[in-house]
């Protein structure tokens, strides 16, 4: 009953937060009672302070072994019986965190029975918070970046975690792990950091103005991963950067790059690419992306053959997929042709140059030899008389 009114105390008194952390710790010390428990063995070595201290010190190191080589295995077979592996992980990442808190408890319960100066151990414990905080905090950031992997594996189409957003929310997690984890150092340290919360606002303000172009680079990069109009490997047209074209090699919270196909890599910066027109080849029900061969043919010919020809074509190249199937289209009566697109798909539109380029001069030798006249541009010149001087 007295550990809960003291309890209470600190919470209707409104005592900061480095006070009820390490009061928190000596609490905990104090409820192991050590001195009682431990007496007739550290009585075998002497009543020394200092000996006692590193008996105790070893006591929870020994402990802290114990945990780690005989504890965490015995639950790591349990769990292992799972039809998931995610608890294995977990039971793995625990052993250090573990260890290093039995480890530094033992400092500080060693420390109060040496009896060293009230300002020393108050050093101490505010060390020994710190590392404790750091440690568990590489704890929390490994298990949240284990768990959102494990969401965006399973994750449905339209899930918030995805693998397209998962970058987005894992260093989302681990900024906001980060952030509690230094603010709870300085508070064990005795830093009020109402100060610097409010000089950060100042220079918040100050770094905005400033830096507005790159923040709204950040800001655009957070909502295309959050989007994800496309994604690595996509062949994208940006309409509004003349046109450039090229497969996505990477997205980051500044930019994306696009590399073309002159093996050339251009970064653009996310506020364009978030207030562009943005063509994704690759998108859609499947990468298959369908190139179109126009053609036109003389008045005249038989344009039953025209299609023949065309689709015998595109069934004979290798590069041309079979589904969706290729068909031919009658376009239009043009000013000196007919005019006939092709039509048919490829796996990659990276290959769209090269199957165009094979599918063009196919044609072009067919109609040669089936005989099928290509029209073209032709002009007749008129002399309506001859110089005086002309030969």
């Amino acid at each position: 009953m007295a550990s809960e009114n003291e309890d209470t105390e600190i919470l209707e008194t409104g005592e900061p937060v480095e006070s009820a952390l390490k009061s928190g710790m000596e609490q905990l010390v104090d409820k192991i009672d050590v001195p009682d428990q431990l007496e007739p063995l550290i009585a075998l070595f002497g009543n020394h302070p200092w000996v006692k201290g590193l008996i105790v010190l070893l006591i929870f190191i020994v402990l802290a072994k114990v945990v780690e080589w005989i504890v965490m295995p015995l639950v790591r077979r349990l769990t292992s019986h799972t039809s998931t592996h995610i608890d294995d992980l977990i039971v793995q990442y625990l052993r250090s965190p573990l260890f290093w808190t039995l480890a530094l408890i033992g400092v500080v319960a060693s420390s109060s029975m040496v009896g060293i100066e009230e300002s020393i151990r108050s050093t101490l414990v505010s060390f020994v918070l710190s590392v404790l905080i750091l440690v568990w905090m590489l704890f929390v950031v490994r298990i949240s970046k284990l768990l959102l992997s494990e969401a965006s594996r399973r994750a449905k189409p339209n899930a918030m975690v995805r693998p397209q957003t998962l970058p987005l929310f894992t260093n989302i997690a681990a900024i906001t792990i980060i952030v509690f984890a230094v603010y709870f150092m300085f508070q064990s340290w005795h830093v009020d950091m109402t100060a610097w919360l409010a000089s950060a606002g100042i220079a918040g303000i100050a770094i905005g103005f400033a830096a507005k172009d790159t923040l709204a680079n950040l800001f655009s990069g957070v909502f295309i991963m959050a989007d994800s109009p496309y994604k690595i490997g996509d062949y994208v047209v940006l309409d509004d950067g003349g046109g450039i074209r090229g497969k996505v090699t990477h997205i980051g919270i500044r930019s994306t790059r696009l590399l073309t196909r002159d093996d050339v890599e251009v970064t653009i910066p996310n506020s364009i690419m978030g207030n562009s027109k943005v063509v994704n080849e690759s998108g859609g029900p499947h990468v298959k992306y369908r190139i179109r061969v126009a053609v036109g043919v003389a008045y005249g010919s038989d344009i039953d053959q025209v299609r023949d020809v065309l689709m015998s074509v595109a069934h004979e190249s290798e590069t041309v997929c079979d589904q969706p199937e290729p068909r031919v289209r009658f376009r239009a009566f043009g000013a000196s042709s007919l005019d006939f697109e092709l039509l048919c798909w490829v796996d990659n539109p990276e290959l769209r140059g090269r199957v165009l380029d094979a599918l063009n001069s196919a044609v072009y030798k067919r109609f040669l030899v089936e005989g099928i006249e290509i029209p073209f541009a032709k002009q007749d010149l008129y002399i309506k008389e001859m110089p005086d001087n002309a030969v």
